[in-house]
Formats: C-alpha cells, structure tokens, sequence
C-alpha cells in the first residue's frame, strides 16, 4: 500500500520547475552539484537546497567523493508514484466504461422529445 506522506513529499518537490527540470537533468545519468547548477540561472546554494527538497522526498540521492557531491536519481520512488497514478487510471477507466455502457443503452433522443422538455421546463 502506497504511504500518502511519501506521495505528498513526492508532489511536494515536483511542483517546483527548478526541481522538475534537476529531475529531468538526472533522467540523463549521475551529476555533479555544479554540472546541475550550470545552466540554471540562481546560485550554486539555492539549487543546493532544491536538491534537499528531491533528496527528503526520495527522488535523488547524493554522495561525496572528496570535494564533489555526486547526484543521481532515485527510481523507486518514481516507479511508487506511477504505481499509484497507474491505480487512479484503471479505476478513472472503469467508471468511464460503464458510463458509456449506461449512455449507449439510453433510448435515442428525437427533435420532438427534446422540444417537450423544454416546453416542460
């Protein structure tokens, strides 16, 4: 069973571009804390503190080597989240299936159905 703190703290982090594109940056393969920052236009500080937003939500983790903190992303957790957005899809499915069983098995509306109603109304 998914733990909806984890998703929160997953959804938390992706709601930032910064952190979505450092995501994305990753899906390339391990990368220095400065070869992230380069193309970001803040400090090497700032995007330090965006990296410990991903890294306490489980989607990055990072070690050091002597003076270089190496990140890389962390696909469990990715694969958490799809597993529930996969969840939410199949049941989202299965009511629009049977809506359209329901919606095909009502009767065809006519022009003279349609103007009773309104005059009804």
């Amino acid at each position: 069973m998914v733990k909806y703190a984890e998703l929160d703290l997953v959804f938390q982090a992706l709601c930032d571009p910064t952190r979505r594109a450092l995501v994305e940056q990753l899906t390339l393969g391990p990368a220095s804390v400065s070869e992230l920052a380069a193309p970001l236009p803040m400090s090497l500080p700032a995007v330090h503190q965006h990296l410990k937003v991903l890294e306490r939500s489980a989607l990055v983790r990072s070690e050091k080597v002597g003076r270089v903190r190496t990140c890389r992303l962390e696909l469990t957790m990715l694969d958490t989240v799809q597993d529930w957005i996969d969840a939410r899809r199949a049941t989202w499915e299965r009511r629009l299936g049977r809506l359209d069983t329901y919606l095909a098995a009502l009767p065809p509306e006519t022009p003279a159905s349609i103007n009773q109603e309104k005059e009804q109304v």
